[in-house]
């Protein structure tokens, strides 16, 4: 039996697959620990009430002659994706088609899945530290060449640090596709206009393709960061962008997301223009029977009046969390970055301490998870992510605890 070598390659586990290990494990040494989780970003808030009525009444109406659904549109109901248009691209000036609009169980699948439309000798450059998906997912394809010393030999690295101001530079060689992700998982960091707009113009000039992934927009505050690329001038021929209702509406258990592929983008196959829109049209029919009825009305309850107002109010519950533990942290004399757009703090290590050191003294003195930077690349060693997807009280315990360790 030949198996695909590029997966059996991969270096050691999935990053999160690995701290759920190491906890576990300390667990079973440790049953009294009373263990604070800071790590993985999954949601803790219940979901909005009305969202879930309405999920609810759906579910119910499948049990009628009615109001059942069997197969859906391969790419979303109609209702979804016009209400998806009118609230998160017409405000900010973007005008989309129903084609353009994608609906899926989520941007993780996406941004998964989206490789496949690349050839096999596709350059692919990613902001670093980075969400290991966009790596891991191309390295399965065979794309990034061989792992040595902690890198991909084919894979163009763009440094995010404090040094740059977490701002990455375009790419000095050409590239076929850049990630970008905004406001940025792990650093928490985002790009306003102008810090995208080289990006943008580099992709027109070169011929290649932004895969923009935008789970963590509903947390944008600050003025003149935008919710969307295509609010770039020019990124409608050059951008891809990935959306999720999982930080939005609290639907990491529930599954539903959305992507936007417009009409406009282009590439290249032997020579010919081929329009990517199309290209995903016909892979997701062939692979993917959609998101279920109820949870496709689950998602566009989120924009109705009491649903959005309760979503809201988890949206502002986290960014608290955030500034808890960006002002306790701070305080305690860290330097920490992001916290303010985005439920993600990313701190330097103390005293130059590897990433997964710090990470083993956390667990072992403080009781309390976090995710090691070098977990998301090189340029993550020596720093941490916490995340504020818990409640306040073990938000406020979790600070208390990580500035008396330090």
């Amino acid at each position: 039996m030949k198996l695909n070598p590029h997966i059996a390659a991969l270096p050691a586990g999935y990053l999160f697959a690995e701290i759920a290990k190491r906890v576990k494990m300390y667990s079973q040494e440790h049953p009294e620990a009373d263990i604070l989780k800071l790590g993985i970003g999954d949601v803790t808030r219940p979901l909005s009430a009305y969202v879930a009525g309405k999920m609810a009444d759906a579910a119910a109406a499948m049990a009628t002659k009615e109001g059942f659904h069997g197969y859906g549109p391969d790419y979303g109901y109609d209702f979804l994706i016009n209400t998806i248009i009118e609230h998160d691209y017409v405000p900010y000036g973007v005008n989309l088609t129903e084609e353009e609009v994608f609906i899926s169980d989520g941007a993780k699948s996406d941004v998964g899945n989206l490789q496949e439309l690349f050839a096999p000798d596709a350059v692919i450059a990613v902001t670093d530290p980075v969400y290991p998906v966009y790596v891991d997912s191309n390295a399965m394809a065979g794309r990034l060449g061989e792992y040595q010393d902690g890198k991909w030999s084919r894979l163009v690295y763009l440094p995010c640090n404090a040094e740059n101001g977490f701002v990455p530079s375009v790419p000095e060689e050409h590239v076929d596709v850049i990630y970008l992700c905004y406001p940025n998982n792990p650093t928490g960091t985002v790009l306003t206009k102008e810090q995208l707009k080289p990006f943008v113009d580099y992709a027109l000039r070169n011929d290649a393709v932004i895969v923009c992934d935008s789970a963590y927009k509903a947390f944008i505050t600050t003025e003149n960061v935008p919710h969307s690329i295509y609010e770039v001038e020019g990124a409608e021929k050059c951008a891809i962008e990935c959306c999720s209702f999982s930080k939005t509406a609290g639907f990491t258990g529930v599954r539903c997301g959305y992507m936007v592929i417009p009409k406009a983008l282009m590439g290249d196959v032997n020579g010919e223009k081929i329009s990517l829109n199309r290209m995903w049209q016909r892979r997701s029919s062939t692979k993917f029977n959609g998101v279920s009825f109820p949870v496709q009305v689950a998602s566009a309850a989120v924009y109705d009046e009491q649903g959005w107002q309760e979503v809201m109010e988890s949206i502002a519950a986290y960014r608290e969390n955030a500034r808890i533990i960006r002002e306790g942290l701070e305080k305690a004399g860290c330097t920490v970055f992001g916290g303010v757009d985005s439920p993600y703090v990313w701190m330097k290590t103390p005293n130059g301490m590897k990433s997964w050191d710090f990470f083993d003294l956390l667990l072992t003195k403080a009781h309390v998870v976090g995710t090691p930077g070098e977990g998301f690349g090189p340029s993550g060693e020596g720093y941490f992510r916490l995340t504020a997807f818990n409640t306040k009280e073990n938000t406020i315990e979790a600070v208390r605890r990580i500035v008396s360790v330090l």
